[in-house]
């Protein structure tokens, strides 16, 4: 079942970042560290601090060496890591598009 999970968050990024007038790849991925920013000085509504602390956690635990499942457990141990690693993926390409969007329609905010 959860194989058909990621198999279907996989195909639902292809089809939003392959959807005809939406950011593509390359602008998704060169907007990660603008939104990353934004969304930390609190600029960027779309995504909040829990979900950014989500996002941060997930890659810490894709570089950490203490996992749920042991890597040496073959087949299995890499499992968890490459359904966090997907979900991360997923998460931040759908974010990455929706800020690219966000900012072509955000008004500008005028600083003293």
């Amino acid at each position: 079942m959860a194989k058909a999970g990621r198999a279907a968050a996989t195909w639902r990024a292809y089809r939003e970042v392959s959807r005809p007038g939406s950011p593509g790849l390359a602008a998704r991925i060169k907007a990660l560290p603008r939104m990353v920013r934004a969304a930390a000085k609190g600029q960027y509504p779309g995504l909040g601090k829990g979900k950014l602390a989500m996002l941060g956690m997930a890659v810490a635990y894709i570089v950490s060496p203490i996992d749920a499942i042991p890597d040496f457990l073959l087949g299995i141990g890499v499992v968890d890591d490459f359904g966090v690693l997907l979900w991360l993926v997923t998460a931040l390409l759908g974010e990455g598009g929706r800020y690219v969007e966000w900012e072509n329609t955000a008004q500008p905010v005028l600083t003293k």
